[in-house]
């Protein structure tokens, strides 16, 4: 019995260890937010800090690396952006994924870009530090009247 016991108490412990080493939604929507904040501020070293040196976006008009938003940085002028919808979950202690809705008032080399687009990101934990290995957005469609339904679930 006292071996159970022993086991019980390791795996609890194990557990909450494994919690407390994942970040809450709160301080991963932080992170977000920096990023954001950052791009929009143009502040290259800021956004480096928080991004994974290999990762990955995806976005209609292709799969962009970090110089690729790095080059496109130059061609946004962000006014504002506001978050929405922010959800987070996790299965392991060290990766973490988002999904939100961001509304931006802004143009793309001069074209405007303002909406609300649907986003999502992965977070993992390296050396200490939360970064984003993968991001993805697409603008929202526009809800009509005659829009069909979406199909209930199973």
């Amino acid at each position: 019995m006292k071996k159970q016991i022993t086991y019980a108490v390791t795996a609890l412990l194990v557990a909450t260890g494994v919690y407390a080493a994942t970040p809450d939604k709160d301080a991963i929507m932080a992170k977000e937010k920096a990023a954001w904040q950052a791009f929009k501020d143009k502040k290259v070293d800021d956004f480096k800090k928080l991004l994974d040196k290999d990762v990955r976006c995806v976005y209609a008009e292709g799969v962009h690396k970090l110089q690729n938003e790095l080059d496109d940085m130059k061609k946004w002028e962000m006014k504002s952006f506001t978050f929405s919808d922010y959800d987070s979950f996790t299965d392991e202690p060290d990766v973490i994924v988002t999904t939100y809705k961001v509304t931006i008032e802004g143009t793309y080399d001069g074209k405007d870009m303002a909406g609300t687009y649907n986003v999502g990101s992965v977070w993992k934990k390296e050396k200490g530090a939360w970064l984003a290995i993968f991001h993805t957005s697409a603008k929202a469609a526009e809800a009509t009247a005659a829009a069909p339904a979406a199909s209930p679930s199973p």
